[in-house]
């Protein structure tokens, strides 16, 4: 994976959220922001 800041991180994390169109990337993501220590996810 190309090395991110976690800002960037967080933004392609949201985006693709939005988007909902590849799951894999959505988790792999997800799994590199918890990895990480970072806490973006929203509450539903």
């Amino acid at each position: 994976m190309k090395i991110l800041s976690n800002e960037q991180l967080v933004a392609a994390y949201r985006d693709a959220e939005k988007q909902g169109t590849d799951k894999d990337w959505i988790l792999m993501l997800k799994k590199e922001i918890r990895s990480r220590g970072l806490k973006p996810f929203r509450k539903a």
